[in-house]
């Protein structure tokens, strides 16, 4: 059974649409104002969306614009229903993605007919997508590992055969330095590769609900002993154990101890790649009504609005002024798994003063 949501701040309007709907078979929602409509929207994630235009608190424009900012629900059709249906509003609407416009009043067959045809395209175009998926899925978890890790390990296995072979050479002291400048590199692109192919796992996975409903329903119940652990490790890697700083709660988090390691090692490398030795990175956790934040601080360049605004993978800020290793995916790795676990990340920074990543987790159920 379809799922309808309907946006409009009429009464009357919005009980004969239910009724209309739930009539000729559809499952309804209904919300008098845009705001309830945009939460209702994200939290439910129904198949098509009807919205007035005039309603207070949040238009229908800008319910749509906000829609199709958010990657969870930007597929989702969307059919204005409006008295305010002359040219320029018609235009307005579909430049902001709307997928059609009916007027107030329509009948009833014209709006079966209408949201029929967007659930058929939308139907359509999620069996095509479902197929690329497929494709680009077995590609990455099969082919692209194996073309990657195996020229890898053959690097690994003849560094190591070359230190065998020179431990008693006279030249040992001259070439040995050599293999570990290899190994080192190797390593890091060992990393990189790892975490593209993690990245791209990811975005399948933010775009694909099947995926969502298989996760494990995993839990982590002493999350500040990981997040000691992980700092404490980073922090001594990166030759600055002094300036790692602690102040931690505890409680029972929705999210697997895996994913926390992973989300706190590329945010931890972070703050101490991108601030100076001598500097603290301070680490901060604790419960929040239902969710546990962990906030980790340091004192480096910082970014702009802009900046955060703008961060996405593959991006570095000011790459050309300083050259860092990396190709900028480990925030959006942190971010997407954090988001596929009802999760956030959020950044604010002041320039070449401080810089907070907040992230906020649910806490496991009672």
């Amino acid at each position: 059974m379809k799922t309808i949501l309907i946006i409009d701040d009429d009464s009357l309007v919005r009980d004969s649409l239910q009724d209309v709907l739930e009539l000729h078979g559809f499952q309804t929602l209904t919300a008098n104002n845009g705001r309830i409509g945009l939460e209702l929207a994200t939290q439910q994630q129904p198949d098509l969306i009807l919205c007035d235009v005039q309603m207070p608190e949040m238009d229908g424009y800008t319910v749509l614009r906000t829609l199709r900012q958010n990657p969870t629900v930007q597929t989702i059709p969307f059919v204005f229903l409006t008295a305010w249906a002359d040219h320029s509003n018609q235009r307005q609407g579909m430049d902001l993605g709307a997928d059609d416009y009916l007027a107030k009043p329509c009948s009833t067959q014209e709006l079966l007919a209408a949201l029929q045809s967007r659930l058929g395209k939308q139907q359509a175009v999620q069996a095509q997508t479902q197929v690329e998926l497929d494709k680009l899925r077995s590609s990455i978890a099969i082919a692209l590992p194996h073309e990657f890790r195996t020229p890898l390990s053959g690097i690994f296995t003849s560094v190591e055969l070359l230190r065998l072979l020179l431990a008693d050479s006279e030249q040992a002291a001259e070439l040995l330095p050599i293999t570990e400048t290899i190994q080192t590199a190797a390593q890091r692109l060992y990393g990189l590769v790892q975490n593209y192919l993690i990245y791209c796992k990811l975005e399948i996975a933010i775009r694909d609900p099947d995926y969502k409903s298989q996760l494990s329903e995993e839990l982590t119940f002493e999350p500040a002993s990981t997040i000691t652990e992980v700092g404490t490790h980073i922090a001594n890697r990166a030759q600055r154990s002094n300036d790692l700083q602690l102040n931690l709660e505890n409680a029972a988090i929705a999210f697997p101890l895996f994913d926390l390691e992973k989300v706190l090692t590329e945010l931890l490398t972070n703050a101490f790649k991108f601030s100076p030795a001598q500097t603290s990175v301070q680490v901060t956790s604790h419960v929040v009504a239902t969710t546990f934040q962990i906030s980790i601080s340091n004192q480096g360049r910082g970014m702009t609005p802009e900046q955060i605004t703008t961060l996405g993978g593959y991006m570095q800020f000011n790459r050309d002024i300083y050259e860092q290793q990396g190709i900028g995916l480990g925030v959006a790795i942190a971010h997407r798994l954090l988001q596929l676990r009802d999760g956030s990340l959020s950044i604010t920074s002041i320039p070449d003063q401080l810089t907070t990543v907040t992230i906020t987790i649910p806490l496991a159920p009672s």
